[in-house]
């Protein structure tokens, strides 16, 4: 067998695994690998000739390969200490992972932090193998309800397949929905320590070179995803299972969607109070957050709830002040880099957003995207009772509106903050929900397909990383965009979509898994999506959309 590793070639006589393969060529910090395009774990037999790509702590599908064996060392560990507690995963602040104990005898101290550290710490060092297991559905289901794992048992109703992969370790057998490191001995980097109420794991990122970000905590965005778990609780919908019980039946599908619905309008009222309330002071309202929030119907939602209030909003598009693209900074290629601040006339919009809060009449640039160049837009003078909406990556940007003070600002992170779970150990993540999002959006949109979305989002993710996520301090107020019902509506939209990337494309992993984890749920219609929903900015039919 012939192996072509970065353009050089390899000869083996017999199977070999990829683990070996690498060690043979010297190659250190190796995580997993592509073969012929196609993502493998370490342990994976190589028969014939092969091209093989293997992937370290930079690459995102090498680090959530990591993290799933983490997860699974601490749930191990836990196991072994404390049989008869439950813990749950759940994506928490600062890209970490919050661990809760259900069923747990006693008080979550540094104590019990200690032992569990000490247990991971163990299982770590003695390089145990994790071996992977092919077993029916039947003996699945027998398996889990042996081990009092109901959650694993009710998901296995909606797997396609007759048959699951298990992975086992030193006696202990659980699946984490996705591919793992050979031995335990790999999982050599991560923090964990306590944190009300249960203990924060804290992983190697791929966007940070295998480094772990330093934590930080944000208090406002703990309590959004504390929020997010308790509304989980109170409608009993927080795994795909329970939501697939509102999705049996029509009646029960319309409510779970109403119940959605009306948290965003609990969140649009509170909102509304907190601005009124203060608005003699409040001039500019800005709201931002990552890709495919929801930013847009957003802001027209919360225009028509102080509307409703007697004040009379006005939106400014940060959009109208871009400079041409020759001003625009420049990327390490020479492109120009639309994302950055600078990109935009910010002397202007100062100066335009100072005389409009001092009463002042100003005519508003209207940016032309075909000719690329600002054109005169139209005349406003605000009102008292017109607060300005400034909506788009840079709105909680305090150098885009330096000149207004801080009292007279209210700033809005928009995101979704979502506390679904696959099962207790398998969290739903953050990002691949927006990512689905924008996969349906562009296509109904911009007639984009997935594979052009799919080349976009790395840049996507790095002006996030650059422009959004350290502006997050600034906002007043955290709206959760998250509607629980939502992975049930975009389904079959994104299926259709991920299903046409062909296999040779280097997206099909990504699409593979986001198909194998979409497949789980029941689908929901949608006309029951009200026509003001948030989620109708990405499968259209908005109220607000022209």
């Amino acid at each position: 067998m012939k192996f072509n590793i970065l353009g050089k070639s390899y000869t083996y006589e017999a199977p070999v695994t990829l683990e070996t393969v690498a060690q043979d060529i010297h190659e250190t910090e190796v995580l997993a690998a592509t073969v012929n395009g196609r993502l493998r774990e370490l342990s994976f037999i190589l028969t014939k000739d092969q091209d093989i790509e293997f992937l370290k702590f930079n690459h995102p599908d090498a680090m959530r390969i990591y993290e799933s064996t983490l997860r699974y060392i601490v749930a191990m560990a836990v196991k072994r200490l404390y049989p008869s507690a439950k813990v749950k995963f759940n994506y928490s602040i600062s890209r970490s992972i919050l661990a809760i104990l259900d069923h747990f005898n006693g008080v979550i101290n540094q104590n019990v932090i200690n032992l569990i550290q000490e247990e991971v710490k163990s299982i770590v060092t003695q390089n145990l193998p994790i071996e992977r297991k092919r077993i029916s559905l039947g003996e699945a289901t027998q398996l889990y309800t042996e081990l009092d794992m109901p959650d694993k048992v009710d998901i296995l109703q909606y797997r396609a397949e007759d048959y699951v992969n298990v992975y086992e370790c030193d006696g202990y057998i659980n699946y984490m929905f996705g591919y793992m490191l050979p031995r335990t001995g790999y999982v050599s980097v991560y923090n964990l320590f306590l944190y009300h109420p249960g203990f924060i794991i804290q992983f190697p990122r791929a966007e940070m070179n295998g480094q772990i970000p330093q934590f930080v905590d944000e208090p406002r965005f703990g309590l959004a995803l504390k929020e997010s778990a308790k509304w989980g609780k109170i409608i009993k919908g927080n795994t795909i299972p329970k939501m697939n019980e509102y999705a049996k039946d029509h009646a029960s599908a319309v409510d779970f969607v109403n119940m959605c619905e009306t948290k965003h309008n609990h969140q649009l009222n509170e909102l509304g109070n907190l601005i009124v309330s203060n608005i003699e002071n409040i001039r500019l309202i800005g709201i931002a957050g990552p890709s495919s929030s929801g930013k847009t119907t957003f802001s027209n939602r919360l225009r028509v709830e102080l509307m409703s209030r007697g004040l009379r909003p006005v939106m400014i598009s940060i959009d109208d002040y871009y400079n041409s693209k020759d001003k625009a900074p420049k990327n390490d290629d020479g492109s120009p880099d639309l994302e950055h601040v600078d990109a935009l006339d910010v002397l202007q919009f100062n100066q335009d957003m100072l005389a409009l809060v001092q009463g002042q009449e100003v005519t508003l640039p209207r940016f032309n995207f075909k000719t690329g160049k600002r054109e005169s837009g139209k005349t406003i003078r605000l009102q008292d009772d017109t607060p300005i909406i400034i909506e788009g990556i840079h709105a909680l940007n305090e150098k885009l509106t330096r000149s207004i003070p801080k009292h007279q600002k209210f700033n809005i992170y928009i995101a979704p903050q979502t506390q679904l779970h696959i099962d207790n150990h398998n969290p739903i993540s953050i990002t691949e929900l927006r990512l689905l999002r924008r996969i349906v959006r562009d296509h109904k949109y911009r007639n984009t397909s997935a594979i052009q979305t799919m080349d976009m989002w790395p840049s996507v993710r790095r002006g996030e990383f650059r422009w959004i996520y350290p502006t997050q301090k600034e906002a007043n107020y955290v709206y959760n965009s998250e509607l629980t019902y939502e992975l049930a509506v975009l389904k079959k939209h994104a299926i259709e979509q991920l299903n046409a990337i062909p296999r040779d494309s280097k997206h099909f992993i990504t699409a593979n898994r986001l198909l194998k984890f979409l497949k789980y749920f029941t689908d929901i219609e949608d006309e029951l999506v009200p026509c003001n929903s948030l989620l109708r900015e990405f499968i259209g039919g908005s109220s607000f959309h022209h």
